[in-house]
């Protein structure tokens, strides 16, 4: 009689379908959830990298604009790069403008360079940039900018991701941007 009725008891058990929902979605839903806080913070990531692009672009562009530029008019500039990147901190951010002219042989150097958290380029140093950008004798302003995203999230995301962009820009007004100390 007990096995019979272990039996039936079985049987009743596995044609019953009323919990199969609730262990669906116990074994769903922290995937589920895994997969939102990843997106959340994955689009946190991608804000922070999109504002340190558009640093790099703004600090370039201010330069450009001049027509010589001193150290407290960069120091200025520079400081625009963190309120750009509001809401995140600002100190992960690092800067550095340089003044580039491609001589007569078609090497480029450095004329001028000053950074913010980030050492400036040696003066006559020699840089390469992308093919056909400027022509021999000619004279750009780059702009480098790199920021250390800390993730909350350490445990879902690797701790520190280090986001670069370099910017370049022909002065607007002149042939060269001279700078006065």
């Amino acid at each position: 009689m007990a096995a019979r009725t272990r039996k039936s008891l079985f049987a009743r058990l596995r044609g019953d379908l009323r919990g199969v929902s609730a262990v669906e979605f116990a074994l769903l839903a922290p995937i589920m959830i895994a997969f939102y806080f990843g997106l959340a913070e994955f689009c946190q990531g991608y804000m922070a990298q999109k504002r340190m692009g558009h640093v790099s672009a703004m600090v370039a562009d201010l330069v450009a604009q001049s027509d010589t530029i001193s150290g407290t008019q960069l120091a200025d500039i520079f400081k625009v790069g963190d309120l750009i990147m509001k809401p995140f901190p600002g100190a992960p951010l690092q800067q550095r403008a340089s003044s580039l002219t491609r001589d007569t042989n078609g090497v480029v150097k450095v004329d001028w360079s000053r950074g913010a958290g980030m050492a400036a380029r040696m003066t006559g140093s020699t840089v390469v940039v992308p093919a056909g950008l400027i022509a021999n004798g000619e004279s750009l302003i780059m702009t480098e900018a790199t920021y250390d995203y800390d993730s909350p999230v350490d445990y879902l995301m690797p701790p520190i991701t280090r986001f670069s962009q370099t910017y370049y820009l022909r002065p607007r007004t002149v042939d060269r941007i001279t700078y006065t100390n």
